[in-house]
């Protein structure tokens, strides 16, 4: 287990532009001179959060998945983002994590935002997805998920890395900051979110706020602007405090039930 390498790209998103958003962070991805191990895209990194799905949605092995295996392949990083998926008539807001080698996995976003209508667009997810990735476990999620710790708990510590892709409104960035500390404190693991920043086609503005901690809860990187944010995870770190406290080992057992 050595080092993971990791790189976050903070940007706005043009509203509802597939096109102009794949061609930008193409851009940006190609600006990362740093050697990593994973690339992270917001939450609908192609389109804005949106409930507009209809002429947006796309099918798998479509544009935007042939558009990140090629991104994978030419930075041989794993990248990881979520965007609008239809299959079987239904449509949700998909995490795909793409390999360099083009295998992948994916997430289907768990808990929708009724706030905005969100369960009425899409479909819930059923499966909590953790990889393994040069020699790491790691848990990927999207956006209001991170307001559930039940969903999100590391039983038995079955991850290393914690990390949610977002479209985070600055209006309540506040328990953003929060909920991601206390992520990486009680699951005794790295967290990691990626948030977007400007105004979205209704007017909702977004600060950023993207960050990492550490399992003790200390800030290892945090931005409010557009920028592509790098953080290096100290395997030896974690394995370190693990083995001096091992809280993990007086966890609460529980059942989720659908």
């Amino acid at each position: 287990m050595q080092n993971l390498r990791v790189a976050l790209i903070q940007s706005d998103i043009h509203w509802h532009e597939i096109g102009a958003n794949l061609a930008m962070f193409e851009e940006k991805i190609w600006q990362i001179q740093n050697d990593v191990d994973l690339i992270l895209l917001p939450e609908m990194f192609q389109t804005g959060f949106t409930m507009e799905h209809k002429g947006l949605a796309e099918p798998m092995n479509f544009n935007t998945f042939k558009w990140m295996k090629q991104m994978a392949a030419q930075k041989n990083a794993a990248v990881c983002g979520s965007y609008i998926v239809k299959e079987e008539g239904k449509v949700f807001n998909r995490l795909l994590w793409m390999q360099p080698d083009g295998q992948f996995k994916t997430y289907d976003k768990r808990h929708l935002f009724r706030m905005a209508n969100e369960h009425e667009h899409f479909d819930m997810g059923a499966e909590k997805l953790i990889v393994e990735w040069r020699g790491w476990k790691i848990c990927p999620m999207v956006c209001y998920d991170l307001r559930f710790p039940v969903w999100s708990r590391n039983v038995d510590l079955a991850y290393d890395l914690l990390l949610y892709v977002a479209n985070w409104p600055a209006v309540r960035v506040n328990a953003w900051d929060t909920l991601l500390e206390a992520r990486a404190i009680e699951n005794v693991s790295y967290s990691i979110g990626l948030n977007r920043v400007g105004k979205d086609g209704v007017g909702i503005e977004y600060n950023g706020h993207s960050a990492a901690y550490s399992p003790k809860g200390e800030q290892l990187a945090f931005s409010e602007k557009e920028e592509i944010i790098y953080i290096e995870l100290s395997a030896e770190s974690l394995q370190s405090f693990r083995k001096k406290f091992p809280a993990h080992l007086d966890a609460d057992e529980f059942e989720i039930k659908s």
